[in-house]
């Protein structure tokens, strides 16, 4: 008999690639395993979902607004409305089992699953667990951590230390350098900046390199800048003739990217460092601070402790960023110090791990 399986969850491409990496994996364990994503309704999971091959419904939800509370006025309304849509769904579908992977729509799914009686995973990636994962985990079956030192938010023996799940285009990549730079139609001779502000673009980073975009030419280095939606089109008229920067919104195929790459800057959300950990690339890590509870600072003092990766904080960026990371371009020493540190912290298998332990938890 197959089993039915809810993955909920998304907002982000760190949500949402771990989620699709552990589908990934529940189906090559059980090709006959049904498979339904919820996401909610306007988000990027209603499109990178489907585009690899998987069904999505999509709710009414969105999350509190930390910087405007005049626009949470309907977040009432909108968390009934999803309640609402998540029975349905979940009636429909009658799953043997709901995964949360964070994200707005991960809370009405566990919930409802959870008063069920249905069997509910969450998998936190972070080193500090949000409100609504602490919440779910007390009536969880298990929860997936990236990180030890989880039993401060969830009891410990619900716990499974998986590390996070990173897409198999990125953990299973063979490119080369070489390759890699083709992909992107730089030169194989010189040292190369890659930067990424996450799925949805980072707006301090952006502006730092812009600021700074002459430096790399004269420190005779080169880009590849995501940039976001926002910011693309203001950076794509910065770069224009400038042969040593290649840039775009979003990039697509991140293995080339990481293969490319000599050093990175980016964001300290955990699915970006987990893939950074993953290619052992020395990196300056960037914490968005108004995450939820600030982890993304925790995230990356985190790895400042253990040597295996440098900081700037987000009003230094202007500053500090761009003189940063020539500086760790030019220091080899440096370079393989981190890269040394942060290969001990990647994990190949997380996605395996969690796919084969739900199986195992729903056939009992």
């Amino acid at each position: 008999m197959s089993v039915k399986i809810i993955l909920a969850g998304g907002g982000t491409g760190g949500h949402i690639f771990p989620a699709i990496a552990i589908a990934n994996a529940i189906k090559k364990q059980q090709p006959d395993a049904e498979i339904l994503f919820v996401g909610a309704k306007g988000r990027m999971e209603m499109e990178k979902v489907p585009q690899a091959g998987y069904e999505i419904k999509g709710i009414d939800i969105i999350g509190f607004n930390r910087s405007s509370l005049i626009k949470n006025i309907g977040l009432p309304f909108k968390l009934l409305r999803s309640f609402v849509q998540v029975r349905t769904i979940i009636n429909q579908f009658k799953p043997d089992a709901v995964i949360g992977v964070g994200g707005y729509s991960s809370f009405p799914v566990l919930r409802f699953a959870q008063s069920k009686g249905i069997a509910s995973f969450i998998h936190e990636s972070n080193s500090f667990a949000g409100k609504a994962n602490m919440m779910l985990g007390k009536k969880a079956t298990k929860v997936f951590v990236a990180s030890d030192g989880m039993e401060k938010f969830f009891p410990a023996q619900k716990i499974m230390i998986t590390g996070n799940p990173v897409r198999a285009s990125i953990s299973l990549s063979s490119i080369t350098k070489e390759e890699g730079l083709k992909y992107f139609g730089l030169e194989t001779t010189k040292k190369t900046v890659l930067v990424v502000g996450g799925s949805l673009g980072a707006k301090s980073i952006n502006e730092a390199i812009d600021a700074g975009l002459e430096e790399f030419e004269k420190n005779n280095l080169q880009l590849i800048w995501q940039t976001g939606k926002i910011y693309a089109e203001k950076a794509k008229t910065r770069a224009e003739g400038k042969f040593n920067v290649w840039v775009n919104e979003f990039i697509s195929q991140m293995e080339h990217a990481y293969s490319a790459a000599d050093v990175v800057i980016s964001r300290a959300g955990a699915m970006a460092i987990a893939e950074i950990c993953l290619v052992a690339k020395p990196a300056v890590f960037v914490p968005y601070p108004h995450a939820a509870e600030d982890h993304q600072t925790v995230n990356a003092k985190h790895l400042v402790e253990k040597h295996a990766g440098l900081m700037v904080k987000d009003n230094e960026a202007k500053e500090k960023l761009v003189s940063s990371i020539i500086a760790l371009a030019k220091d080899e020493a440096k370079q393989n110090e981190l890269k040394q540190h942060i290969a001990k912290l990647g994990v190949s298998d997380a996605d395996t791990v969690i796919a084969t332990e739900v199986l195992k938890l729903i056939k009992k």
